[in-house]
């Protein structure tokens, strides 16, 4: 068989979620209300498709530099390149 190479290819566990947080929607972590400047982690959530940020970024921390329609922008350190991640809000936890 051909291996695909796709985004979500070797993903498995990475965006899998919990039995009991299946189909559930977090609503507190969607409202959350974000500044420039602030401090947050990105955790994938599985069950929210949209916007969610390439798994190469999950685990990472990085800083709102801005708002891109419902999504924000944060900046990332990825080794030593300066990156810049565009993540809605499900995806999104703020540190600190």
């Amino acid at each position: 068989m051909r291996r695909t190479h796709g985004q979500r290819q070797g993903s498995r566990n990475i965006m899998s979620r919990s039995k009991s947080d299946r189909g559930r929607l977090f609503i507190r972590r969607v409202m959350h209300p974000y500044e420039v400047g602030d401090r947050v982690a990105i955790v994938i959530d599985g069950g929210q498709q949209k916007g969610m940020p390439h798994r190469r970024f999950q685990g990472r921390s990085g800083v709102i530099t801005g708002q891109q329609g419902r999504a924000w922008v944060v900046a990332v350190k990825d080794g030593n390149m300066a990156k810049t991640v565009i993540s809605r809000p499900e995806h999104l936890r703020p540190l600190e």
